[in-house]
């Protein structure tokens, strides 16, 4: 299993990381409906959730560029720095959400998102 296919685990497992943070220590959780209680949550939680939403929304294209490198053949060195990237963007990420700083986290969810079209660029 190369670098880049733990990357692929561990994006897998951001969204779970995100809700973790979400849901920690707070009374009155609602495992019968937990989206609706998500949903009327504010502050921290609410940014914790959302977080976890976009990392479901981040995955599918990083997966698959980190898939078609490794068939395209690309340079493994090449896949496997990008796929790091990606995984400590994505970490900078959650952590700029939960700390509510909206504009540094923006300019890491498109430096993440570049390193998924850089996974693209060296499979051509």
């Amino acid at each position: 299993m190369t670098l880049a296919y733990w990357c692929v685990l561990i994006a897998g497992l951001l969204p779970v990381l995100a809700t973790v943070f979400a849901k920690w220590g707070l009374k009155g959780f609602d495992n019968n409906n937990p989206r609706a209680w998500l949903a009327k949550q504010s502050g921290f939680r609410a940014r914790a959730n959302a977080a976890q939403q976009n990392s479901f929304e981040a995955f599918p294209f990083f997966a698959a560029a980190v898939i078609i490198a490794h068939l395209a053949h690309a340079p493994q060195g090449r896949i496997d720095a990008l796929a790091v990237a990606f995984i400590v963007l994505r970490l900078l990420y959650l952590a700029c959400y939960l700390a509510d700083r909206a504009t540094v986290r923006t300019l890491v969810w498109g430096l993440a998102y570049a390193c998924i079209i850089g996974l693209f660029v060296i499979s051509a």
